[in-house]
């Protein structure tokens, strides 16, 4: 039966990639969910944001890049990069388990949506499990990534720089960069240049034409 469950189900760690008013309440359990997670097996990782109270999830980045979600029953989708693409839909919080949150997950393996939950298992864990006709079910557990610590304090600040000043980046280093987004071909920085600050996940994650239609 495990096998067969495991067959159908959907497992985003193998997602053919080449490869979110309740009340105060749910805002708060809204709360501890968002954000970036690893799948199981480190094949891509999830943005997870909170639109008008429902948790939304969507590819943010690749092992392999380059996916299309080709498997999709909309022949208009056929073509649409993985990248970015929903995957946890129109989640709310379950009315009788606390901290669980009930929606449908997407697998683009085969093209096919599921009824599905989420919940923590510990601060950094999210179990996520997809069932078929509520009968089979399975699962895997993501890891949350975590922010990069800050910038270490300037041992030896440069004569006459403000107290406080971060040390400079070792030469020939890059700034990180959102996940998902592409490293900058060579020489293409400037330097000196101010990098633009980037935008709140959550608003461009809400703004996706299937979200904002789903959550208006």
């Amino acid at each position: 039966m495990r096998e067969l469950a495991c067959s159908t189900i959907v497992l985003l760690g193998t997602l053919g990639l080449s490869t979110v008013g309740l009340g105060t309440l749910g805002a708060a359990h809204a709360a501890e969910i968002p954000g970036e997670w690893r799948v199981e097996e480190g094949v891509a990782t999830i943005r997870i944001a909170n639109c008008n109270n429902r948790l939304w999830g969507v590819v943010a980045s690749e092992k392999t890049p380059g996916g299309l979600d080709s498997k999709n029953p909309d022949k208009a989708k056929k073509n649409r990069p993985t990248l970015g693409m929903p995957v946890l839909l129109n989640m709310k919080m379950d009315e009788d388990e606390k901290g669980k949150w009930d929606g449908e997950i997407y697998n683009a393996k085969n093209g096919k949506t599921y009824e599905a939950s989420i919940k923590l298992a510990s601060p950094n864990k999210l179990k996520v499990e997809g069932c078929v006709l509520g009968i089979l079910c399975g699962g895997e557990t993501w890891t949350r990534v975590l922010e990069p610590a800050p910038a270490p304090m300037a041992a030896n600040p440069t004569p006459g720089a403000h107290p406080g000043t971060k040390a400079p980046p070792a030469t020939g280093s890059v700034p990180p960069r959102t996940i998902g987004q592409k490293a900058p071909p060579a020489g293409a920085a400037t330097p000196g240049a101010t990098a633009a600050a980037p935008q709140d996940p959550a608003s461009d994650i809400c703004l996706l034409p299937d979200i904002a239609r789903a959550t208006h």
